[in-house]
């Protein structure tokens, strides 16, 4: 549990391996519209630490505007299949959870 953990350690990390599930490659600008108010720095650090653990793949294009890519690698894929499971939890109990709050 604890490797697990500390790799989708941070607030966004979750939220970037969902939206990577939405197509093959991401660019930086649709990647941080799909993951929504995270800002340029901290969407930046978390893909930084996500290529290190080998959860995403960066791919750098020689081009002119320089154009950068995010994809899952097959183990960022088989740590979204895991998550499944969660997200599915979260679905069914957050009306519980929202009136345990309003409790």
């Amino acid at each position: 549990m604890d490797a697990a953990m500390d790799v989708i350690d941070g607030k966004w990390k979750v939220l970037i391996l969902w939206a990577l599930t939405t197509s093959e490659a991401c660019r930086f600008g649709e990647l941080r519209r799909l993951v929504g108010d995270v800002s340029e720095k901290i969407l930046t650090q978390q893909l930084r630490e996500l290529a290190a653990d080998g959860i995403v793949h960066r791919e750098v294009f020689a081009e002119v505007p320089p154009r950068v890519e995010y994809s899952l690698t097959p183990l960022g894929e088989s740590l979204n299949a895991a998550l499944r499971p969660l997200s599915a939890w979260g679905k069914e109990n957050m009306p519980h959870i929202m009136a345990a709050r309003s409790a």
